[in-house]
């Protein structure tokens, strides 16, 4: 890419109103309650595909 294709943006200030915020962060939180699940489910996989591996070679390591 050459120097002269880039572009340059400065964010001087933003104008947001105060309830428009507040309804952007509530929408937020509210995705991001999915999210964590697919993520905890995610890593419980993983919890247990490790537990499923590693207790092969150590049975006296894996919860009962």
């Amino acid at each position: 890419m050459i120097d002269e294709d880039k572009k340059r943006v400065i964010v001087s200030g933003l104008d947001i109103p105060f309830w428009d915020l507040v309804w952007f962060m509530v929408k937020l939180a509210l995705a991001s309650i999915p999210a964590l699940f697919i993520i905890y489910f995610f890593f419980a996989l993983i919890g247990v595909i490790f537990n499923g591996f590693f207790g092969v070679f150590m049975p006296h390591m894996m919860m009962p």
